[in-house]
């Protein structure tokens, strides 16, 4: 705990965690007031989001980079997870699969591109190892045949209303099954092919394990929280600021929901350790393809007001196909410099652009 308050002490960045107890205070004394709930929001998460970079790194310097890209692209992913419960419940499903297409192509595009970016600014050239980069963009591919299938059926009967969604049904269970054999393959009976390929700098101020998950838990629990509140007042707060609300689905909350996995992805980079920027970015992508997305689909005969498919708007479908195929060329050789994260940003702006000037029809 020392260790933590001292770290707080001297990084800056962190005394922005005042804004934490802020938000929760705002969000009592005036909910209605949407504007100031999202930047205190925005404001809250980005200290969050460095106290859970510092933690992971802390974690991988003694699991490795695999173990810590996959332990924080969970974590990271809990934040999501959360929101979209919350919507499902609700029964807000435009919103569930905004949230679930927003956050496959970020993590794709914008985390992967921004790293490779960042630690080309850096040094020269980067490597990492091909062969975890190959796995999770098979996966990513696989879910995008599994959303497209149903996404291409069309509407308007109760007949193929009913094909889609035991359709759904079967292709949830389908992905969760083979995201947990991937696992199986990366973690325990081939993890000898996902060594990382380079040697970055270590932490020498690395956290005992102890307080490194502690601190995960604790972080991702608040960052949770403050993304609900976050969500709760990002549509009205979108109204001032001239947003659509297919930007605000598909950029917004993907941003602000993802910025702990970021700021540990960056600091990876930075340090030559690409190996876990890589792991975070395509690993938390294919696990809200593979796992989060089917897991929403089982839990809404649970906890939502109706099933809900893995029928996505069109759109949606070709972004996530676009983002897939742009992250296994870039990550083919297995070697980076910052023109190819200019080259993922690139695309990932395109999509901005059209999200923010033509919005689509979820």
């Amino acid at each position: 705990m020392n260790l933590l308050l001292r770290e707080i002490r001297h990084n800056r960045l962190l005394w922005l965690l005042v804004f934490v107890p802020a938000i929760f205070a705002g969000q009592a004394l005036r909910p209605e007031a949407h504007t100031l709930l999202f930047v205190l929001s925005v404001l809250a998460i980005v200290p969050l989001a460095g106290l859970l970079s510092h933690a992971t790194e802390s974690v991988a310097a003694k699991t490795g980079d695999a173990v810590g890209g996959l332990l924080n692209a969970t974590l990271g992913n809990l934040t999501e997870l959360v929101i979209a419960l919350t919507a499902l419940h609700a029964g807000q499903y435009v919103l569930v699969k905004a949230s679930i297409a927003g956050a496959i192509v970020t993590n794709t595009l914008f985390m992967l591109g921004a790293s490779f970016l960042l630690g080309g600014l850096k040094y020269h050239t980067q490597e990492f190892n091909r062969g975890s980069a190959r796995l999770q963009a098979g996966l990513l591919f696989l879910s995008t045949v599994a959303l497209l299938v149903p996404s291409v059926i069309p509407e308007g009967n109760a007949a193929t209303e009913m094909f889609t969604q035991e359709l759904s049904l079967g292709l949830s269970a389908l992905l969760i099954t083979t995201y947990a054999l991937g696992m199986l393959f990366s973690l325990k009976t081939h993890r000898e092919l996902f060594t990382s390929a380079a040697t970055g700098e270590t932490d020498e101020a690395a956290w005992p394990m102890a307080l490194a998950l502690g601190t995960l838990a604790g972080a991702t629990v608040l960052v949770a929280l403050v993304s609900e509140v976050f969500v709760e007042s990002v549509q009205e707060a979108a109204v001032t600021f001239g947003m659509t609300p297919a930007f605000v689905g598909f950029i917004v909350v993907a941003l602000v929901g993802a910025a702990a996995e970021m700021a540990s992805a960056f600091s990876g980079a930075r340090k030559n350790r690409l190996d876990l920027s890589v792991g975070i970015a395509l690993g938390s992508a294919s696990q809200i393809a593979l796992f989060v997305a089917p897991l929403l689909v089982l839990l809404s005969y649970v906890i939502g007001p109706a099933p809900m498919n893995l029928q996505f708007w069109p759109g949606a479908v070709a972004m996530i196909f676009i983002a897939t195929m742009s992250a296994t060329l870039v990550t083919n050789s297995g070697r980076s410099a910052w023109f190819v994260g200019v080259l993922l940003l690139a695309v990932y702006l395109i999509f901005a652009m059209t999200l923010y000037l033509l919005p689509p029809r979820l």
